[in-house]
């Protein structure tokens, strides 16, 4: 499909244009297990997981491994789609808020989503423009320049998306933010066997009150409900995405008690597994060739909860 890739030493990244001829790939399994970020420009439609986001600018998407990417509709101009996995990138970089596991890909919004302004599109365009030229050459550096012009567009990526969704929290100097990220690192990486604002709270040698008064103080939804929202999230992926019945996700988030795990579901999503996988999945049978409505969005999303 394209010449647009690197290899070495276990080590690989890679670029396609977004346009008619990729888009088939593109929304198949043959990148789902890499770490992409694609930039788009106005007009188009891309659904990751359960949300679908419209480009009414040029705007940057970071999409992990374990999310599920679809591009709904085409922009009249190309954009560009970059894969790569943690060998190329993640294992050397130290910076957490710039890193693979950063803001980026993982944080409490579960926004992956940044608008590039009118003022900062030169710069944008210029890096994708030098990774396409860098492709080309084909020099003894170019792993080294790659990697260079990468951690330039998430530098400057994270500096959009903080001012665009934390601007009031970074405001407030009384604010912790790093306890937000510490926190949103840590439920990533144990919700399947974490369940309580405790638990949390134990690993980052804070009290489960302080924490949550964190939360509140800087604005941002309850830990509890964090940890919550994002196993109903990776239950609602296994539900569409997978044969595994409500009670064998259950067991897999953690759960001994199916009955209870089905309970919580319904209180979050507002209604039971079995429901809503019917729903979604019959809604995507019959809107495949199009975009969802806001109604829908928000149904499937489970906002309401």
């Amino acid at each position: 499909m394209t010449n647009n890739i690197f290899e070495a030493s276990l080590k690989t990244i890679g670029l396609l244009h977004v346009n008619e001829d990729s888009l088939k790939l593109i929304n198949s399994e043959e990148y789902k297990s890499y770490i992409k970020a694609m930039y788009l420009p106005k007009g188009c439609s891309i659904k990751v997981d359960f949300n679908v986001y419209h480009t009414e600018e040029p705007s940057l998407f970071f999409i992990s491994p374990n999310q599920v990417l679809s591009i709904e509709a085409l922009c009249t101009e190309q954009g560009y789609f970059i894969f790569y996995n943690r060998d190329f990138y993640c294992i050397q970089i130290h910076d957490e808020e710039v890193a693979c596991d950063g803001l980026l890909y993982n944080n409490i919004n579960n926004m992956p989503m940044t608008v590039v302004p009118e003022q900062d599109g030169a710069f944008i365009n210029h890096l994708f423009t030098q990774i396409q030229i860098e492709f080309e050459l084909k020099d003894s550096s170019q792993e080294e320049m790659l990697r260079t012009y990468l951690k330039q567009l998430f530098i400057k990526s994270t500096r959009l998306w903080k001012k665009q969704h934390l601007e009031g929290v970074l405001a407030d100097q009384n604010n912790d933010p790093d306890a937000f990220r510490q926190f949103t690192q840590l439920v990533e990486a144990h919700y399947k066997q974490k369940h309580t604002v405790a638990d949390y709270a134990d690993l980052m040698l804070v009290a489960p009150k302080t924490l949550t008064h964190k939360f509140k103080r800087m604005n941002l939804p309850p830990p509890n409900e964090i940890i919550k929202n994002r196993i109903i999230l990776e239950a609602k992926r296994l539900l569409v995405h997978t044969t595994m019945t409500a009670k064998e996700i259950a067991y897999e988030l953690g759960y001994d008690d199916p009955a209870y795990f089905s309970r919580l579901f319904l209180i979050k999503a507002g209604e039971s597994p079995s429901g809503f996988k019917a729903k979604y999945l019959g809604l995507e049978k019959s809107t495949s060739a199009a975009s969802f409505l806001p109604s829908d969005l928000e149904v499937l999303s489970g906002s309401k909860a």
